[in-house]
C-alpha cells in the first residue's frame, strides 16, 4: 500500500518540470484580535510542575490562570509599595 502523503514529499521525477505554488496574499491589517487591543503579553518559562499547579488552583477556584496571575502581580506590587492595577485589566 503507497502512502500519498509520503509519495507527495518526494521530489518530483527527472523531466517533469514543477508548478509554483501560489503565493498566499499578505494581510496587512492589525492582527490583534478585539479583546487583546491595548493590552500587552507578560510571559516566563516555569517548571512544568508550575504550571500544572497554577492550572490546578485556577480550576479549584472556578477561575483562570490570568486572573489568578493578575492577582499575583497585584501581590508583587503592592509587596513593593506600587499601586495594584494587575487585576483591574484582566477582567
Amino acid at each position: 500500500m503507497s502512502n500519498k502523503f509520503a509519495a507527495a514529499l518526494k521530489p518530483e521525477k527527472a523531466g517533469k518540470p514543477s508548478e509554483p505554488l501560489p503565493e498566499a496574499p499578505l494581510d496587512v491589517s492589525d492582527p490583534k484580535r478585539p479583546s487583546r487591543q491595548g493590552v500587552k503579553h507578560i510571559g516566563g518559562y516555569f517548571d512544568p510542575v508550575v504550571s500544572k499547579q497554577l492550572r490546578t488552583i485556577a480550576v479549584d477556584e472556578d477561575s483562570s490562570v490570568q486572573s489568578l496571575l493578575g492577582e499575583a502581580l497585584d501581590m508583587l506590587f503592592q509587596s513593593r509599595g506600587k499601586p495594584m492595577i494587575a487585576k483591574k485589566s484582566v477582567q
